[in-house]
């Protein structure tokens, strides 16, 4: 985190340089007050905080305090240092080292060794199909993009996962997760809008839901997830579950539990892991994304669990009021994105970062079950006269 991202001139592949040039830190003052920012929507509050930075930079800690005397810590990192998990860990580990001045489980995991190509590389099919060339001509224009999709904050509370993990039970398959409830109520929300979309032939009318999957407690051998437990770098994959809409709100809630719980733990992910490895050793330093994203073919959302990491976010002051990724940008990418964290004083709670078609916003907001609300300066304790901190990491794409 304190050295510096170069490119390597011949091959085109990005390195990490570790001579300790530092992190950066920014210090700066918002003069406004947290309550009066718009928690509803990101460009009113989240992403009026970040600042921009160096691309070489692997971490720009940024501390903005405001007028009320609450202020924000951002972790800015890039996605090529780790993903998620590794955001995540980091303030947790440095939470953690502030308060008790010490790392509890061993210090973080660098060995890339664990994850090597074979030779020669093998992947088969749909591996290769996971990932598209990432080029103007394979982008969706500047326009359609922007005017497609709207940005939200939503809280969706504990007593409301419990009631969708009941209804969304069987006899059968039993209790679903609280992940595989949640999937199946937005993918019936999603299904819902397309099935009323204007699309002259039945069959165009299909959608997808794409989960973005951390690989560290995944894989079969118990030596192997016990050694990535603190591994820095990326092992993400992701998988996706398509469907036509007739199959999705033709069901009860616990019959689309049963199909996102099929999609996500009838991956071979030993396999999938070593294929994804071996494909990207024979493209690199080439510039790929996954191919469900570029918002081609079937309406697909995507998702990341944030709430699935352990958090700690007291170095001092107690938890914070909110700790979340803020992604930057998705240019112009056509699908729909959801970011799901655990609300840091109340895990059982999760706040959504929403990047989604307005008719989706419409319908989640006027559902009468009102899963899912509106984010406020309220419900995160941020009124006058009472100020609570409040943390976020950043990746940047």
């Amino acid at each position: 985190m304190a050295g510096r991202i170069v490119v390597d001139p011949s091959s085109g592949v990005p390195e990490l340089h570790c001579y300790n040039q530092g992190a950066e830190l920014v210090v700066g003052n918002a003069g406004v007050e947290l309550w009066s920012l718009d928690w509803g929507l990101s460009e009113g509050s989240l992403k009026r905080i970040q600042l921009p930075h160096a691309q070489e930079v692997a971490l720009s800690l940024q501390l903005v305090s405001f007028t009320c005397g609450g202020f924000a810590v951002v972790w800015a990192t890039n996605s090529l240092i780790g993903d998620g998990n590794v955001g995540a860990m980091l303030v947790r580990m440095w939470s953690e080292l502030v308060r008790t001045g010490s790392i509890s489980g061993g210090a973080p995991t660098h060995d890339r060794s664990v994850f090597g190509p074979r030779d020669p590389p093998t992947y088969g099919p749909s591996v290769a199909g996971m990932f598209m060339p990432w080029d103007h001509e394979t982008e969706v224009n500047a326009l359609t993009a922007e005017e497609s999709f709207v940005e939200r904050l939503y809280y969706v509370e504990e007593r409301d996962i419990t009631m969708l993990r009941e209804k969304a039970s069987s006899i059968g398959s039993g209790v679903p997760t609280r992940v595989q409830a949640l999937s199946a109520y937005l993918w019936m929300a999603l299904a819902g809008i397309v099935g009323t979309s204007k699309l002259p032939h039945v069959e165009e009318r299909r959608c997808r839901m794409l989960w973005w999957i951390d690989g560290r407690q995944r894989f079969s051998s118990p030596e192997l997830r016990a050694s990535l437990r603190d591994y820095i770098g990326t092992v993400t994959s992701y998988v996706v579950g398509d469907a036509a809409v007739g199959a999705v709100v033709g069901k009860p809630l616990a019959g689309v539990a049963d199909m996102v719980r099929e999609a996500i733990t009838s991956v071979d992910y030993d396999e999938l892991y070593q294929q994804m490895v071996d494909w990207m050793e024979v493209h690199k330093p080439a510039k790929f994304l996954e191919r469900s994203t570029f918002g081609l073919g079937s309406p697909t959302l995507a998702q990341t669990f944030w709430s699935s990491f352990p958090g700690d976010t007291d170095f001092g002051f107690g938890e914070a009021a909110l700790a979340m990724p803020v992604h930057a940008s998705l240019r112009r990418l056509c699908s729909g994105f959801i970011c799901i964290s655990a609300k840091p004083a109340d895990p059982g709670t999760w706040i959504l970062s929403a990047f989604i078609w307005p008719r989706l916003a419409a319908a989640l907001e006027s559902d009468e079950q009102r899963i899912f609300k509106p984010l406020t300066a309220e419900y995160l304790g941020l009124t006058r006269g009472k100020y609570r901190l409040r943390a976020a990491t950043r990746p940047r794409l």
